[in-house]
């Protein structure tokens, strides 16, 4: 290119280069920071899975049992060489199986308990005590003295050893210091008396009976009750439980340090374990603590339930992640499409006086990469700043990536667009006439759409794993409508131009006419608007159908807003008290009854109640909505009609059927069968009128020790505070009332951080795709802008009123705007429709399940609000832009849009 062309050639305008930047610094954002945010929710969801269980359970435990010892058993015991395997064992466990040092142990323990023979202690049932013997090292460091000292070793061949044990215990079985314990073959005198430092810790909690005593039941019949307890010997004292019946055992125990455990070091972590317990970490194990030596852990365990809800929940995050994306390149692409539409003339000058493709394009990458380039460095720095997580890599590729596209988007279009020169040809829609090729595009794009549809339905997303052809169906489906819509949308406009055309006023006709003139650069506007729609009523769905689902299954467990149960009769105070809580609307007591069943199968829930009352529970619920009538009492002895389950009239018939609960014998007969009640939802179930029970048995039914032991309590917006000082006022000590809230249930149902990162991921993804809509948009109204004032300028000077010249601008805004917002709604409608079946939300909606299988999967459905709400709010935007320009058109002077010579 000649150096007097660069000359020639205007620098772009500073607004459209600040207007580019901040695009890809939001979008380099975004992009930068979605990998962080899953990495970050993932790692937070591991730690949580092995956070969560107790210390004991994600451990790392060693043992050598007393038959694999090989050579002299006493020194393989002794207190040294435990310590000396110890530290061999730990420098063998590398990263990122990181172990809690402080809280490691190792010693000698019995496996087998040993019976007391001392008949001072104490024997619930005649059972002498079992007592388990432990020789661990570090009991000073983890134990304080409470009184008398720590054991000392005892001399070699000595039966008599010392033994500590901790206050709990002492207290349970009524030792003391000095107190004498006499075992199977050896003597145990108590030393000292020692409190846990950290009960709650790995050195502690791992084995229970170190740190307090426990009832037990034998397993002869009748089962009877015995005290089991830990006694704690010197570490030196190890060889001396050789000579026990108590088939002794050499142990380390590992806890396994969490804290600087991420999502990536998940799989190599269950690696190591599984090699440790079966493979070649256990052969090298063994070299150090002798060949019989063995290593189970629960954590490979956890990490598999973790493992398999990241791969239930993947899925569906991948489908928020491809919408977004395309929305965002769509959005990019689109700013660059209406760019070159408007620099068209200027950039034909250039090749006219002799500029290279080439070298254009090359000008055109320099000057959108001086702006896209250092936007996306600072939207990746902004994401590596502010979002917490790993993994640095994927975000700086995610951001490299957008300021290549926002680099090279003008550049190749215009290289496409000016290859060759061209006539002057229309450039609205209206005489446009799409190529082969784009014909082409398009039915790839179709047969992809159908791929990915039919490959959805079929694997499904509770398969686990990301498929980016399954991931992409809402995307493609979105594609494939937009383009549709392309092609047809002159149609609709101009046969609603000729009515238009035969009535008086000008208005309708002028705007249905330009508006079915729209530039051929309205497609990528349309294509965006539509694809963002289809993204976000999916992702609304997705968000309404994950609440809806855990809603119901929190009044599942529940049965109403809240339920109060006790083991005994609750006090009819406590029912008084309950009815004035503010926000209850309907407190029903209920009278359970557990059955046991003649087929010998699961148990028979009886359950009494107002039938009046229940039936208005139920219809509140919605669990098992019934007529009170059909719970009527028929009179005489004749079986009572009762409300059954399914699964009872699976069983049993309809046959009647004699049922005895505490209150006396009742003859029922199944008439009305529903899948849920809300006193025991699902299940084997029977619900009878506590009128009819009360005329059958008047002197057991009024028995205050028979009385209601439920109540179900049902309102809105309840005084949740208030419904707790109610039950603690009322409810004595002795009844052990229990209060369970629907509201909490259901918050326990997202405490899984990947259930509640992946739904903030999903919203984020949901809000960003709206804001690209409204962003495509508010550009394909501001590209036509100065037309739409010149126009309406010009028709001012023709004695156009401005109320009229309001509703022209509104009128030519509204039909593009509208077919956006009724192609994005009914595609989504259909997107849904034929995605639904093949996309779980289990794991996103319920924890501790990954959807697996075909019962009880939460499917897809589609959720009215997320349709219209991104549409109308589309619409909206539309009317409040084009309502914005007509006012501030009317404030200029004519003569500022109407400039002899101009080109708008």
């Amino acid at each position: 290119m000649r150096p007097w062309t660069w000359r020639a050639r205007p620098h772009p305008a500073r607004a459209t280069a600040l207007a580019l930047g901040a695009l890809v610094l939001v979008t380099a954002f975004l992009a930068a920071a979605f990998p962080r945010a899953v990495a970050a929710y993932e790692t937070r969801g591991v730690r949580h899975a092995l956070g969560s269980v107790p210390a004991g359970q994600r451990a790392v435990e060693i043992t050598v049992a007393r038959s694999d010892l090989s050579g002299d058993p006493a020194a393989a015991c002794a207190a040294d060489e435990l310590t000396r395997q110890d530290r061999a064992i730990r420098g063998r466990l590398r990263a990122p199986l990181r172990i809690v040092a402080d809280e490691s142990q190792h010693g000698v323990r019995t496996t087998k308990p040993l019976q007391a023979q001392d008949a001072w202690l104490p024997r619930p049932e005649g059972v002498a005590p079992d007592l388990s013997l432990y020789a661990p090292a570090g009991l000073g460091a983890h134990a304080g003295l409470a009184e008398g000292r720590l054991p000392h070793a005892a001399a070699p061949g000595k039966r008599t050893l010392e033994a500590a044990v901790t206050v709990a215990t002492a207290r349970t079985l009524g030792l003391r210091v000095g107190s004498t314990l006499h075992l199977p073959g050896l003597t145990v005198r108590i030393s000292g008396l020692v409190t846990p430092r950290s009960p709650d810790g790995a050195y502690w909690a791992a084995d229970p009976l170190m740190t307090a005593a426990h009832q037990d039941v034998t397993s002869g019949v009748p089962p009877q009750r015995f005290w089991r307890a830990g006694l704690l010997l010197a570490p030196q004292d190890g060889p001396a439980l050789l000579r026990t019946e108590g088939e002794p055992e050499k142990f380390w125990r590992y806890p396994v340090d969490t804290h600087a455990l991420t999502a990536r070091d998940a799989p190599i972590l269950r690696d190591r374990l599984l090699s440790l317990e079966h493979g070649a970490a256990l052969t090298e194990l063994r070299g150090v603590a002798g060949s019989g030596a063995l290593a189970d852990s629960a954590v490979d365990g956890l990490l598999d339930a973790f493992a398999r809800m990241r791969a239930a929940v993947a899925p569906v995050i991948a489908v928020a992640a491809y919408g977004i994306g395309t929305v965002a390149a769509i959005v990019l692409l689109m700013t660059a499409g209406l760019t070159a539409a408007r620099r068209s003339a200027e950039l034909a000058l250039l090749r006219a006086r002799g500029a290279s493709l080439t070298g254009l394009a090359g000008r055109l990458a320099a000057e959108t990469g001086a702006v896209a380039l250092p936007a996306a460095a600072a939207g990746g720095g902004l994401a590596l700043l502010l979002i917490p997580g790993e993994g640095v890599l994927p975000s700086l590729l995610a951001a490299a990536s957008t300021g290549l596209l926002g680099t090279l988007a003008l550049p190749l279009r215009a290289a496409v667009a000016h290859r060759r020169p061209r006539p002057v040809e229309r450039a609205d829609g209206a005489g446009a006439r799409p190529s082969r090729r784009r014909t082409v595009a398009e039915l790839t794009v179709l047969v992809l759409a159908v791929g990915a549809v039919l490959a959805l339905r079929g694997r499904s997303t509770a398969t686990g794993g990301v498929d980016a052809l399954v991931s992409t169906a809402p995307v493609l489906i979105g594609v494939i409508a937009a383009l549709v819509l392309m092609r047809l949308s002159p149609l609709p406009l101009r046969l609603a131009a000729r009515p238009a055309a035969r009535t008086a006023g000008l208005t309708g006709f002028l705007a249905l006419a330009r508006a079915g003139r729209a530039p051929v650069t309205a497609g990528l506007p349309l294509l965006a608007l539509v694809v963002a729609l289809t993204t976000a009523s999916f992702g609304g769905s997705v968000l309404a159908g994950v609440a809806a689902a855990r809603d119901h299954a929190a009044l599942a467990a529940v049965g109403a807003e809240a339920r109060i149960s006790a083991g005994k009769p609750l006090p009819e105070e406590l029912r008084r008290a309950v009815r004035t809580v503010p926000g209850v609307v309907d407190a029903v007591p209920l009278r359970i009854d557990v059955q046991a069943a003649d087929d010998n199968g699961p148990p028979l829930y009886l359950v009494i109640a107002d039938a009046e009352a229940y039936a208005r529970l139920s219809r509140a619920t919605g669990l098992g909505a019934f007529a009170a009538k059909d719970l009527a009492d028929p009179g005489g002895d004749r079986p009572l009609p009762a409300l059954v389950s399914p699964r009872f009239l699976t069983r049993f018939g309809r046959a009647p059927m004699a049922l005895q609960p505490e209150l006396g014998q009742l003859v029922i007969r199944p008439k009305t069968v529903r899948a849920d009640t809300p006193a025991q939802p699902g299940g084997d179930f029977i619900v009878l009128d506590a009128e009819s029970v009360a005329r059958r048995h008047p002197d057991t039914y009024r028995d205050p020790a028979t009385g209601p032991s439920v109540l179900l309590v049902s309102g809105r917006s309840l005084d949740t505070g208030a419904l707790r000082a109610a039950v603690r006022a009322h409810a004595p000590p002795s009844l052990s009332a229990r209060l369970t809230l629907r509201s909490a249930v259901r918050a326990e149902f997202a405490d899984s951080p990947v259930q509640q990162g992946a739904i903030r991921l999903y919203t984020a993804a949901v809000a960003a795709g709206a804001g690209f809509a409204a962003l495509a948009l508010l550009l394909s109204l501001l590209q036509a802008a100065p037309q739409r004032a010149q126009l309406l300028a010009g028709l001012r000077t023709m004695g156009l009123p401005p109320a009229q010249g309001r509703r022209l601008l509104v009128l030519e805004a509204l039909p593009p705007a509208l077919l956006a917002a009724a192609g994005g709604a009914l595609t989504g409608a259909a997107t849904i429709r034929l995605l639904g079946p093949g996309t779980d939300l289990t794991a996103l909606a319920l924890p501790g399940t990954s959807g697996g299988g075909t019962a009880g999967l939460i499917r897809l459905h589609t959720d009215p609000a997320s349709l219209l709400l991104p549409s109308a709010g589309l619409i909206a935007l539309a009317l409040a832009v084009t309502l914005t320009q007509a006012w501030l058109s009317t404030r200029r002077r004519e003569s500022t849009e109407l400039r002899a010579g101009e080109t708008r």
